[in-house]
């Protein structure tokens, strides 16, 4: 699907007066304003979070008090504590974290975590059966905040402690304790923790209440549920992610080490893309295809040898849930084929007994191939289980809560839901998510677009802007990766190279250092770099091979340069004229050889001469051209009638 491109801006005199004040350079003051961050503190905060970002007093959440008082008296009568959690990464973390907090505060603490087959969220038959093994407290972790009907059968039975992160209901649950940043009278400073995060600041108020110790135990583990939720990586969540990306190099955690070993990031810095890309999968393959319980085992065992053999497990999993994946998707992809996906408002495709571990990944699969808020439903006991993910601009949650008369229940984000719905209803629920869309989203929220985040130009490369753009990270939700663009240059050498010929590489030569920039699985982007000029977006990277750093460009996406093959620009037509002037004439304008001569397409070539003649600059006899003398006086391009609508049309489409 063909992206629009879009640049947010460049390096203004605001960005040197605030660069000064940091000590940084124009241009990285200038990706932080975009983003922005416009005062010296805030950005030093953001800069520097591991010593700069301070942490919130977690009584600032509201019931906190009540949390820990009950806890407190749990762990002072012995009182066996349940922490239940959820089955994806956040879930696993979220409950790690809490039970080895509990543990080591003396609480007799175990936990539990449903099934895919039980489903999201509190069970009343689960919570049945834990209350009948002798539990007197039971405390969530990334769930809990919906499930108003089932803390209500357990009132006498069962206390429960709630801690979420997700958008509460028009209800809260009737519970001992409920900890939730989102509610309306939470007056916590940040509202978009993870469930781990929040899980941490129970951490945090228990250890000062009742040790009077800050608590900064296991913040890996924080920052792996809190990289993988895809929660905005800002303020504390900022921290906490930067903090535990760096302690997972030297972790102790012998569960966390092994899966480390088997993603094959031993030797290797681990950043927030390995823990999105690498490991998250392989912990939440647990949860996709077999039990999460045997992802917080991974994480709670001293043993070296069961966390090997754990962590083997995991990744034996993970390579089956990508067939299993491969094999629903391409499934879904059949039943779209009869379907007008370009006129489509939102997609919804159902399956029997799909595998309701890995339907999440499939709609975000399909979100990339079509770009269309996307609902992937499994029927199972005659009932559908759905996950549903998002494009910007449309709200999940908010469009679930107006499709809810169609709906068993759902829960979720903004750009990821889930799903329970009867089969009967599955056609009024598709009509009231396309009544939404109609109601939200234009036809220009449709076209997929590559955010840049400015003009880089190949002279402007260098080690040095690399090793500061490296102070931009972790990246994730809030703060992407920054992504440049570079346009109109020719690409030197070019080349596939790997066993399969499967990846591109090429040179950016010029009056600069040459740079290598190499495309992954990009090698049908070759012809492009035989056809002429490119434009390519990219991010830079240091590369060290046979004890040299050097910086490479990492393709993320490459085109033939739209200023050669759309409206010539100023400069372009300046271009084709001299290209012109050394030609043998006459020429014609549909002539192959000379749009090559003149490095543009045919049509840009035609455009250009039609603009010449009503300049006067060429002359036309049939279908032959010639030179006009040239003019004494000094033309203006706006003269031309064709020049001055095509810049305009131009100018409005990037304004767009």
């Amino acid at each position: 699907m063909r992206k629009k491109w879009t640049i947010a801006g460049k390096t203004d005199a605001s960005d040197r007066v605030f660069a000064d004040r940091l000590g940084i350079s124009p241009f990285l003051a200038g990706v932080l304003r975009r983003r922005n961050i416009t005062e010296v503190q805030e950005a030093r905060a953001f800069l520097h979070p591991e010593t700069e970002q301070v942490y919130y007093d977690p009584f600032l959440m509201k019931d906190m008090d009540r949390a820990v008082a009950r806890i407190r008296r749990a762990i002072e009568s012995m009182e066996k504590i349940v922490v239940y959690g959820d089955y994806d990464v956040d879930g696993i973390t979220s409950t790690t974290l809490l039970v080895r907090a509990l543990r080591k505060l003396g609480a007799a603490a175990d936990y539990y975590i449903p099934d895919r087959q039980e489903g999201y969220g509190l069970h009343t038959e689960s919570l049945q059966k834990i209350a009948d093994g002798g539990t007197g407290l039971l405390v969530t972790v990334d769930c809990g905040i919906a499930s108003t009907a089932e803390v209500d059968a357990m009132r006498g039975k069962l206390d429960v402690i709630v801690t979420d992160h997700h958008l509460p209901g028009e209800t809260l649950p009737d519970a001992a304790a409920v900890v939730d940043p989102h509610r309306e009278d939470c007056g916590y400073p940040f509202k978009d923790l993870a469930g781990v995060g929040v899980a941490f600041k129970l951490c945090q108020a228990l250890y000062k209440e009742l040790r009077d110790e800050e608590f900064e135990d296991d913040l890996e583990i924080v920052a792996l549920g809190t990289v993988a939720d895809i929660v905005p990586l800002l303020s504390e969540n900022r921290k906490l992610a930067k903090v535990g990306l760096a302690r997972m190099n030297d972790t102790k955690l012998e569960g966390l080490k092994q899966l480390i070993q088997v993603a094959g990031l031993a030797d290797k810095e681990i950043t927030s893309g390995q823990v999105g890309f690498m490991l998250a999968p392989r912990l939440n393959a647990a949860g996709r295809l077999e039990t999460a319980m045997r992802g917080v085992e991974l994480l709670m065992t001293d043993d070296k040898d069961k966390a090997k053999d754990i962590a083997m497990t995991l990744n034996a999993l993970n390579a089956e849930r990508q067939q299993v994946e491969a094999d629903i998707l391409e499934q879904a992809k059949k039943q779209l084929a009869s379907v007008d996906t370009d006129a489509a408002r939102t997609l919804v495709v159902v399956g029997q007994d799909w595998h309701p571990g890995v339907i999440g990944i499939v709609a975000s699969r399909l979100v990339e191939i079509y770009y269309r808020p996307t609902i992937v439903i499994s029927m199972q006991d005659g009932e559908g289980k759905g996950s549903c993910r998002s494009i910007k601009g449309f709200h999940l949650f908010d469009a679930l809560t107006a499709a809810k008369d169609t709906l068993v229940r759902f829960g979720g984000h903004e750009m990821a839901a889930g799903l329970t719905v009867l089969p009967e209803k599955i056609d009024a629920f598709h009509r009231a998510l396309d009544a939404y869309a109609n109601e939200h989203l234009t036809e220009e929220d449709y076209i997929p677009r590559l955010e840049l985040e400015s003009e880089l130009r190949p002279e402007e490369i260098s080690t040095g802007l690399t090793e500061e753009l490296a102070s931009l990270e972790p990246y994730g939700m809030a703060n992407p990766r920054p992504v440049f663009g570079c346009f109109d240059i020719w690409g030197a050498d070019a080349k596939v190279i790997g066993r399969e010929g499967q990846h591109l590489k090429f040179l950016l030569k010029g009056g600069f250092e040459p740079l290598e920039a190499i495309g992954w699985n990009m090698s049908e982007k070759l012809i492009l770099l035989h056809r002429g000029r490119i434009d390519m977006a990219f991010v830079p990277e240091l590369n060290e091979w046979n004890g040299r750093t050097f910086v490479q460009c990492k393709l993320m996406e490459v085109r033939r340069a739209e200023s050669r093959y759309s409206f010539p620009t100023r400069e372009v037509l300046g271009g084709v004229y001299l290209a012109l002037k050394k030609t043998r004439q006459p020429f014609f304008e549909d002539d192959r050889s000379l749009a090559e001569l003149c490095d543009v397409s045919g049509e840009v070539l035609k455009l250009s001469l039609q603009i010449f003649e009503e300049l006067g600059l060429v002359v036309r006899d049939g279908e032959r051209f010639h030179l006009a003398p040239q003019p004494k006086q000094k033309l203006a391009l706006e003269d031309s009638e064709t020049f001055r609508k095509g810049a305009a049309a131009t100018a409005a489409g990037r304004k767009a």
